[in-house]
């Protein structure tokens, strides 16, 4: 399956929803903060970055679960329209 090319509008919520992981995160290292939640340092770089604008559903409920957010928290975050 191909996947279509994300819109200038999708890349933007995904840095934004990146960022707010990013200050999430505080002080805990990035190695500790992906390990916590089941996932690679990596795949976590890359969502804090932009990299992976749409992280899957379970991604996101794990990274707040590890950064006592909740996802109406997270929701809250004023992403681009």
């Amino acid at each position: 399956m191909i996947r279509r090319p994300l819109t200038p509008e999708e890349r933007s919520r995904g840095r934004a929803l990146g960022a707010r992981l990013r200050q999430a995160r505080g002080q805990t290292s990035l190695t500790d903060a992906a390990t916590s939640a089941g996932i690679s340092p990596e795949t976590l770089r890359k969502i804090e970055t932009g990299r992976l604008p749409s992280p899957s559903f379970f991604t996101v409920t794990a990274l707040c679960r590890v950064y006592d957010l909740s996802l109406n928290e997270l929701a809250e975050v004023d992403l681009p329209a």
